[in-house]
């Protein structure tokens, strides 16, 4: 090899390196070149887009990364990706130093565990694309989205959450990578990760109906190619065919767009990708139509997308050219969806929850309540919670009566709204974030009850109470008394297994006998915890004290 031509390749190849992080493997990832050099007018720096960040014009910024075909080893995006992200954050802007305070919290030190990971209950296996990582890399990716699993316990379910962690890692570290990512999940204005169930239906049902109007001839095409199956199975993993088969370099410039505009671009690439895959398949001697009709469309369509024909501009043009496709319009298409879901009980096909034995479960209006209202409940937890109700009260629906994001902080405002109220959840989140509470089988009116002797009774309640923990762990308490079927209790045992519940204008407390399970002050600030002879439980969070962030209580509705 001549000596030019073997130093350039030498040099081209210490660019890699150079390009990515220490946790990323460059040696299977190809640098695609679009067009000779000179053809088109040279790349935009980081330095000359930022001022268009700064002030805000989004709409030239849009343009501009459209057409700046970087190519993968570019070192804009380690400046780049993190600033379109910011974009996107609500509230204020994270700390110095607070991402390394949450991985001390949740994993008690910042060295990387040797075990693998605990990933949080939305993430499956079938989600963790570590794209290049090494095998540090794809620790690392466990970690931030462990964290991020801890930081944001409403997540139930999200594919593209691991995908998008994993790749923003390949241009920036751990720190960057999470500040980010909180940044996505919490954005108001645009949409970027689903993080329902529903959601996650929502957008592909989305997808397959803007294509029946916009890719209307991919669309029919595909109709007819999916046979018995039916197009439904094959839109379902729309997601997949840009994160998990489309060339890491063509991924790359996709997200490029995503990071500033959202969700829509997954959209316009999903319709790009259907109107090439039918330009290439619709000769029934070609290659694509044969896999499709051998070993079905949507193995076809993987396929495709891992040898995309089309460069990563091409790919973007054909995206970004379908015609009269606005945001407008797709809201209007995703939020139709959206409704029409949440107002069917029951839904054909792809359920949006698994299975359970009770039939009783909350109605779909009754989740969507809990899931706009709630600051303590996701819908996985209220799934757990339902499991446990005595099976009489699963017959009602929630209804929320007190919270203290609404109601303030007051003994006082608790009682009015709920002491007339039998059942009630009362459910706690501390500043921790520990999720607990208990269910009160009486009405919180008894506490004004009075003995024979005309004396104000200290404990009230029945046997169907109990507590629980949501998080971090998930646990029942029943009464002991449930458990102590062979009758033989000491009296000390006996006397604790009824002090179920107890209330002034000064404490609330829920279950008694050499200590007491929960207790709160006046304010509703402070609670203790401990172990008690009623439920037999162990302290309800580590510390034993707690601040409440939020109390909520919720009644059955017709109970």
């Amino acid at each position: 090899m001549p000596a030019v031509m073997l130093s350039a390749v030498l040099e081209e190849e210490a660019d890699l390196y150079e390009a990515f992080p220490p946790h990323v493997d460059p040696s299977g990832i190809t640098i695609l070149t679009d067009s000779p050099p000179g053809k088109k007018a040279p790349l935009k720096t980081y330095e000359e887009i930022q001022p268009l960040i700064q002030q805000g014009r989004k709409r030239d910024l849009k343009l501009i990364i459209r057409e700046n075909s970087w190519p993968i080893n570019s070192p804009i995006r380690a400046s780049l990706w993190p600033a379109l992200c910011r974009q996107h954050q609500h509230g204020k802007s994270m700390l110095d130093g607070f991402y390394w305070d949450m991985v001390t919290q949740v994993f008690g030190t910042v060295e990387l565990p040797d075990k693998p990971i605990m990933l949080p209950p939305f993430v499956e296996a079938t989600h963790c694309l570590g794209y290049h990582l090494t095998r540090k890399g794809r620790a690392v990716a466990d970690r931030v989205v462990s964290v991020l699993g801890y930081a944001c316990p409403d997540i139930t379910y999200s594919p593209s959450l691991y995908p998008i962690t994993a790749a923003l890692l390949h241009f920036m570290p751990e720190e960057e990578c999470y500040h980010c990512m909180a940044s996505l999940v919490a954005s108001k204005e645009k949409m970027f990760i689903t993080q329902t169930k529903l959601l996650n239906e929502v957008t592909w049902k989305t997808v397959m109906q803007i294509a029946k109007k916009h890719a209307k001839s991919a669309a029919q095409h595909l109709s007819r190619l999916s046979g018995a199956i039916g197009p439904e199975r094959i839109y379902a993993d729309w997601q997949w065919w840009i994160l998990a088969a489309l060339p890491f370099p063509h991924l790359v410039r996709v997200l490029d767009c995503f990071f500033h505009e959202g969700l829509k671009v997954f959209y316009r690439v999903a319709l790009a990708i259907l109107i090439l895959f039918h330009k290439h398949s619709t000769n029934q001697n070609s290659e694509w139509y044969a896999e499709a009709t051998k070993n079905g469309v949507d193995h076809a369509i993987d396929k495709f997308c891992r040898n995309m024909p089309a460069s990563p501009t091409k790919l973007l043009r054909t995206a970004f050219s379908i015609r009269a496709l606005s945001s407008q319009y797709i809201s209007r298409v995703f939020i139709k969806t959206e409704m029409t879901l949440k107002s069917k009980q029951v839904i054909t096909g792809n359920r949006l929850v698994r299975s359970r034995s009770s039939d009783n479960l909350p109605t779909s209006q009754s989740q969507v309540n809990i899931q706009m209202m709630s600051h303590t409940l996701t819908i996985r937890e209220l799934f757990t919670l339902w499991s446990w109700l005595p099976v009489r009260i699963t017959m009602y629906q929630p209804v929320l009566l007190y919270t203290t994001e609404e109601h303030g902080c007051s003994l006082t405002t608790f009682y009015v709204r709920v002491e007339h109220h039998e059942p009630t959840l009362l459910m706690i989140k501390t500043c921790n974030n520990e999720v607990f509470g208990a269910y009160c089988s009486t009405r919180w009116f008894e506490r004004n009850q009075k003995d024979e002797r005309g004396n104000r009774q200290a404990y009230f309640g029945t046997g169907e109470t109990f507590l629980f923990s949501l998080y971090p762990e998930r646990a029942k308490y029943p009464w002991v008394g449930c458990s102590a079927g062979d009758g033989k209790e000491d009296q000390r045992v006996a006397h604790g297994s009824e002090l179920f519940m107890a209330a002034d204008s000064k404490m609330i407390t829920i279950g008694g006998g050499d200590g007491q399970a929960i207790w709160m002050d006046e304010n509703i600030r402070y609670g203790k915890t401990d172990r008690c002879s009623t439920f037999n439980n162990p302290p309800l969070c580590p510390s034993g004290d707690f601040e409440i962030r939020v109390l909520e209580v919720y009644g059955f509705a017709g109970a």
